[in-house]
């Protein structure tokens, strides 16, 4: 999908070829790393069919950090600490770890929340079933505005509102 939209805008604007695809393949090593910091989290929380207790809940909430700190250590991923250690911010300032609000966050982090977010509620979880793609997407747009940024929101179901994967390619060749 980011290599599709890349191409897209290329295509429009030679003045950024390369650069878009540089930030695709940022944007993709990120994706694949997002939940790095997970690996601290022990499987009983991982993978509890119940609701999280106080203290399973503040484990989860350390996964972002974590993962930032493992990214640390390589050079070439120093740049994506910042949309890993951001990615569950809030746009409303509840989220965590440290709850920035906003334009505060990264544009990269907030990308990465909505993208992080519609993935975790499209695939079945130990204590709860999927959501089908529909219902995800009216969740992203019910949380435009608190959760999730509101424009990348509106741009997120933009593309994937649609119905077909060849109707997602026109959208962004336009």
């Amino acid at each position: 999908m980011l290599s599709m939209l890349t191409r897209a805008i290329e295509a429009r604007d030679p003045y950024t070829r390369g650069h878009s695809s540089r930030v695709t393949d940022l944007a993709e090593a990120v994706a694949r790393r997002l939940d790095i910091g997970k690996l601290a989290v022990s499987d009983e929380v991982l993978c509890k069919e119940g609701r999280l207790d106080d203290d399973e809940l503040a484990q989860i909430r350390e996964h972002p950090k974590i993962g930032a700190k493992l990214l640390l250590r390589v050079t070439a991923f120093r740049e994506a600490i910042p949309y890993v250690l951001y990615h569950h911010e809030r746009w409303d300032g509840t989220g965590y770890p440290s709850g920035k609000r906003g334009e505060e966050i990264p544009v990269e982090a907030r990308v990465l929340a909505i993208a992080d977010a519609f993935d975790a509620m499209t695939s079945d979880r130990p204590y709860r079933s999927a959501l089908s793609r529909e219902e995800a997407l009216a969740e992203v747009e019910r949380c435009a505005g608190t959760q999730f940024d509101p424009k990348i929101a509106r741009v997120f179901l933009e593309v994937f509102g649609h119905d077909t994967a060849e109707d997602v390619r026109a959208a962004a060749a336009s």
